[in-house]
């Protein structure tokens, strides 16, 4: 899965020279990873990202590493992606218990695929300490130049789709993920048949615009300049609440399928054993880098909210997330390549 919720390079926090200081260590680290690694292994601290460099996921790691600098050792992001995060999930459950190494990842890495992998590689609740979310974000569903323009709501697609079942296309970025078992959510409560295409990525949204699928299910931030420019149309949020930036569009749960709701998080994990006082302290030091003006405005212009629970809140909140997901995923009957 990739998350490629790129600021535009005017609205981003850190200054350009900043910003290509940092993607530049991501590449050195791409390219020599192994060198990288046994050179700093003793003098700095790591954050892993599941995910390349540039993506949401690894820019918002990037500020939260520049806001803990004063850390001892300072932290640096280490970019292992592959497998949807679940390489880099491995290399953290192996990491030493001390504080120096921690991981930014999706919650579809806890609450979902749990459920959908056998050989997963990690155990959600034993191998990992949470210790704080560092922000949440909704999907947005939307429609394109496939669908009748008289198609104007949650509803009328859904009617549309039952009428239609040969069209009844959506894409997402992975197979397997929080978005499109959102999907599986909507198809249920609908009653028709859904089929699900993965892109591995935003091309989902070309093939929307372009009239080849009938609709995506993507986050807000990646959908959203498609729906302002016109290319696309949106029908419902996931939020709880409508977003500022789609005053207009209502959510699922407005829209009369409440079963939809749901925001997908970027939470930060230690390994198994880390002590509590550890964990405690790493999760100020993010939750004061959260709570400074500028984090939040960087996060609002990647259209995302900042979270910041206790780590108690979000060992609650992932066990909820788990419980959610399972039943839909085994109703499914998904089964991964993999």
């Amino acid at each position: 899965m990739t998350y490629p919720m790129n600021p535009r390079e005017d609205d981003a926090m850190i200054t350009k020279r900043g910003f290509m200081s940092l993607a530049g260590a991501g590449a050195l680290a791409a390219i020599f990873p192994d060198a990288i690694r046994k050179a700093t292994a003793e003098t700095v601290s790591r954050m892993l990202v599941g995910f390349g460099a540039g993506g949401a996921i690894d820019v918002i790691a990037r500020m939260l590493v520049e806001g803990m600098k004063d850390h001892p050792p300072p932290f640096i992001v280490e970019n292992r992606p592959g497998a949807g995060g679940r390489l880099a999930l491995g290399a953290l459950k192996s990491s030493p218990a001390d504080g120096t190494a921690m991981i930014l990842t999706p919650a579809s890495s806890f609450a979902v695929f749990p459920h959908v992998y056998k050989s997963l590689g990690y155990d959600a609740f034993r191998d990992f300490v949470p210790v704080t979310t560092a922000c949440s974000f909704p999907f947005l569903i939307t429609v394109g130049p496939m669908v009748p323009a008289d198609v104007r709501t949650l509803a009328d697609f859904v009617k549309w789709c039952a009428a239609n079942p040969k069209l009844a296309t959506y894409g997402t970025a992975a197979a397997g993920s929080m978005l499109h078992f959102t999907g599986v959510t909507l198809a249920k409560a609908g009653g028709f048949e859904f089929v699900h295409l993965p892109y591995g990525g935003p091309g989902g949204i070309q093939d929307l615009i372009g009239g080849r699928i009938a609709a995506t299910i993507y986050p807000i931030g990646t959908a959203l300049p498609h729906v302002q420019s016109g290319a696309i149309r949106a029908l419902a949020t996931t939020a709880a609440q409508r977003s500022p930036q789609l005053a207009d569009v209502p959510t699922a749960r407005e829209a009369g399928y409440p079963a939809l709701e749901a925001n997908e998080w970027f939470g930060v994990f230690v390994p198994a054993n880390t002590p509590a006082g550890t964990v405690n302290r790493l999760n100020e030091m993010i939750r004061a880098v959260m709570n400074t003006a500028s984090f939040k405005t960087a996060l609002a212009k990647l259209s995302v909210d900042p979270a910041g629970e206790t780590p108690k809140e979000f060992a609650q909140l992932i066990k909820s997330d788990f419980d959610r997901w399972g039943p839909i995923v085994r109703a499914s009957g998904f089964t991964p390549e993999d």
